[in-house]
């Protein structure tokens, strides 16, 4: 069923936040850097595929992102939504549930065999396809997933996610830049607010997490091992 009535942006952002916070989606460590996909350090690490196993909020954020999708876009915008390899499928799942769709998915790459494609299920030329991912940091691959999703003949113009860093200046704007408009529930300065008002992480923590936010390349290069 498609969800309705449900609060604004503002509040799905604080809920959403204390929902990553609560079952320990995100983490802070300002002593021992995490090391992310990049090779770089961080203080700040968020696993959105914890989710798939905790049903309750689980639902209420696939309700948020689908009224969030529903609101920015419209109600009769899509007429198939893929699911990003490997955490955005069974949120695209989720969503395409909610929306009555079919769903497919992308491939990060060929799988050298077979049909040697990049989606998995039906997409159909002149589909309208919104791509479901878990996070992004800097919209990278949320780019090559839309250009395999083009290649069809489909068109992608619009992604989702549950969590999306807001701290690089560059990821809207190169988003934007090959035609592609982002949707997310929550950000990092969203938990860090979430986490002040929880007491979730000593002060010093919180502090080198602001720190972090505020000067993300500057605080990972001073940081480099």
């Amino acid at each position: 069923m498609i969800p309705s009535s449900f609060p604004d942006k503002e509040e799905i952002a604080r809920l959403s936040a204390n929902m990553l916070l609560e079952i320990k989606a995100v983490d802070f460590n300002s002593t021992t850097p995490f090391i992310l996909a990049s090779g770089l350090p961080s203080p700040t690490y968020v696993d959105c595929r914890k989710l798939i196993s905790f049903p309750r909020i689980r639902s209420t954020l696939m309700d948020f992102l689908t009224v969030t999708v529903l609101r920015n876009v419209g109600f009769e915008a899509f007429d198939n939504v893929a699911g990003g390899e490997t955490a955005g499928i069974p949120f695209s799942a989720l969503i395409a549930e909610r929306l009555a769709l079919p769903m497919t998915y992308v491939r990060k790459k060929t799988k050298g065999y077979g049909r040697n494609a990049r989606i998995e299920g039906v997409m159909k030329e002149q589909d309208r396809v919104l791509l479901v991912e878990d996070l992004t940091t800097d919209g990278g691959s949320k780019i090559s997933f839309v250009e395999a999703i083009r290649e069809t003949g489909a068109s992608c113009q619009h992604t989702a996610v549950i969590f999306y860093y807001g701290i690089f200046d560059h990821a809207e704007p190169t988003l934007a830049s090959h035609g592609i408009t982002l949707h997310h529930l929550c950000t990092w300065w969203d938990v860090l607010a979430a986490a002040k008002d929880r007491k979730a992480f000593d002060k010093h923590t919180l502090d080198e997490v602001e720190l972090f936010l505020n000067a993300p390349t500057q605080w990972q290069d001073q940081h480099k091992t």
